[in-house]
């Protein structure tokens, strides 16, 4: 009798749960999520040919579909069709998995991040939300080892490795200029305790007090761009986003993929979906890195009359809110992306020694410098019983002119370190060019023998030879 109450009530409690407006709210969250990744790719692909096209005055794709609109889902078909190959003296269970452990991370990192005030998963009111975005990140070194091993093959070996150092690298300054972000929090607060949620760096960005005036709060209740935190902290910014740039392999730090000495890196023993798989990874690290990058330095999904709708309590003006939320952070987030883009059109492949040198030399120290001076700016002003205000205004002042002075020295060091690589190949041809050269007469196609000068170095290898 007992045991019927309860598996009664269980029951009971079960379809409240699955018919409650909480759970109506997860699995809309997270078919939105899931459609996001999925989705993602496919855009990101079309809109880089589209936009490398424009910028290097080509077409880009035009035939599938009315403007080439059709071409991402052509790709997506012959994908989906083709053979996976993978070579017999493989380690079949690890070459297997890669993919799959790549991409998981990707998407469990969508579940910490909110895509507007209602389109979320329970994952997004995680308090430590930034410490897990950073935890999956670094998994993805996992599955590209797995790849490089797995296939058997020294190209694979060798682009794996590469992408292994190269990740591990700039995961630490990538760390570093986010602990910024967190120091930041921890003065508004006002209490010495920052903190690590995406929702709440969020909403340190918001600034504004009901003024009474319908169209003020429309316009600006959570919507204060003056108070963002790139504003303050534009270095960081910069310096997170290359980061993101070297994590996620695009150019100039696709070292790990060079076709032109590694074929295709650890992708080259790969073919069909689990290819594919790989290539949806990248582009889904892709929108993290800039979803991120929305939500700590650019204010998140904030925009005019976001708040203001979903503050009224009325059903129909809330779901308005939160479609014009979700268009400010997919707009944020392709803007974002479109740097990606842009960034792979204009700079070319860095050498493995300036991609080592740039990350351990010039990023790490002026991240550790940069939380250094952060925390003993706000001693001093602290100290001395200044307003919150001078110590970001201070912060503000200084960070931007180390930007422009960080351009200044990413240009020296480059130009330097090139002239440096190059000074073997300057000299010989200094030298070549400093013995007269006559040209060789030709006899039935074979170079007739020349007489060459006594004095010179080359006849006197030729003398030697002989």
């Amino acid at each position: 009798m007992y045991t019927i109450l309860i598996a009664d009530d269980v029951g009971t409690q079960l379809l409240h749960g699955i018919f409650s407006w909480a759970f109506l709210q997860f699995i809309v969250a997270l078919a939105s999520i899931f459609g996001f990744v999925l989705t993602s790719a496919a855009i990101l692909v079309f809109a880089e040919r589209k936009i490398m096209a424009w910028m290097q005055d080509r077409l880009g794709p035009i035939h599938t579909g009315p403007y080439g609109l059709l071409q991402s889902v052509a790709d997506v078909g012959k994908l989906l069709l083709k053979e996976d190959i993978h070579a017999t003296t493989s380690d079949k269970a690890v070459f297997l998995l890669a993919p799959s452990v790549f991409i998981a991370p990707v998407i469990a990192a969508f579940a910490v991040l909110p895509l507007s005030p209602y389109v979320g998963i329970p994952g997004t009111a995680l308090a430590t939300g930034l410490v897990y975005l950073v935890a999956m990140s670094s998994i993805d070194v996992i599955g590209v080892m797995m790849a490089g091993w797995g296939s058997n093959s020294k190209y694979s070996l060798m682009g794996g490795l590469r992408a292994a150092a190269q990740m591990i690298s700039y995961e630490l300054p990538l760390i570093l200029a986010l602990v910024s972000v967190v120091m930041f929090t921890s003065v508004l607060k006002n209490d010495g305790i920052g903190t690590i949620s995406i929702r709440e760096i969020m909403n340190f960005q918001n600034v504004w007090h009901k003024t009474g005036v319908p169209v003020l709060d429309f316009l600006f209740d959570g919507f204060t761009p003056w108070s963002w935190f790139f504003l303050f902290q534009p270095l960081m910014l910069v310096i997170y986003y290359v980061c993101g740039l070297a994590e996620t392999n695009r150019a100039p730090f696709d070292f790990p993929e060079a076709e032109s000495e590694l074929v295709a890196g650890y992708l080259t023993e790969y073919s069909g979906m689990r290819w594919a798989m790989f290539f949806l990874g990248e582009y889904g690290n892709m929108t993290i890195v800039s979803a991120i990058t929305t939500f700590l330095f650019l204010g998140g999904w904030s925009g005019p009359g976001v708040n203001f709708l979903t503050g009224l309590n009325n059903p129909l003006w809330g779901l308005v809110g939160n479609i014009l939320a979700l268009g400010y952070f997919i707009l944020k987030v392709y803007g974002m992306c479109f740097i990606f883009i842009w960034v792979r059109s204009t700079l070319p492949r860095l050498r493995p020694d300036q991609l080592m040198q740039f990350a351990w030399l010039i990023l790490i120290p002026i991240t550790l410098g940069n939380i250094l001076f952060t925390g003993l700016a706000y001693l001093i002003i602290d100290s001395l019983g200044l307003p919150t205000w001078v110590f970001l205004t201070v912060i503000a002042a200084i960070n931007w002119a180390a930007l422009f002075g960080f351009i200044q020295l990413v240009t020296r060091v480059t130009v330097s370190s090139t002239r440096r690589a190059q000074a073997p190949s300057i000299r010989a041809r200094q030298r070549a060019a400093s013995v007269p050269s006559a040209a060789l007469p030709l006899r039935d196609a074979v170079p007739a023998r020349v007489a060459l000068p006594q004095g010179s170095s080359t006849a006197t290898m030729v003398n030697n030879r002989e």
